[in-house]
């Protein structure tokens, strides 16, 4: 196992995940970007989902957490009718070294943002839709 130049999260109990964290540091090959979400970034991160402000904000926040931690999101309205919150898509992407707790946590915050703001959830249902710009 090779020295990584940054801190890396430490590994969830025995059983308790489903992360990979060992057999990807083991590995060395794969895409260790993820493994720099440390808990303390990870609450940091979870709070600055949770305060968006808009919906180019929360698309700049997936542009950077995929460049940056290699995290893929998909946010989406439901292909069926949308009412309530529940009927927006927030999907984590499954990824070697990224916590089920993480996987869990990222679209918690990102509805708590939205909760906060409903402008934030009109803003993505127009998005491409009737009203959109051409």
């Amino acid at each position: 196992m090779n020295a990584l130049p940054f801190p890396i999260r430490t590994e969830c109990p025995p059983g308790a995940c489903v992360c990979d964290r060992d057999s990807l540091l083991a590995a060395g090959d794969g895409d260790m970007r993820v493994l720099q979400l440390t808990q303390a970034e990870e609450k940091k991160l979870l709070h600055r989902l949770e305060n968006i402000t808009s919906l180019a904000d929360l698309r700049r926040m997936q542009d950077r957490m995929a460049q940056q931690l290699g995290i893929e999101l998909t946010i989406a309205p439901s292909p069926n009718e949308v009412r309530t919150l529940r009927g927006i898509t927030i999907l984590v992407h499954e990824q070697r070294g990224l916590c089920r707790k993480t996987r869990q946590a990222i679209p918690a915050a990102i509805k708590k943002g939205m909760d906060q703001r409903p402008e934030i959830t009109y803003e993505l249902l127009n998005e491409g839709g009737l009203f959109a710009g051409s």
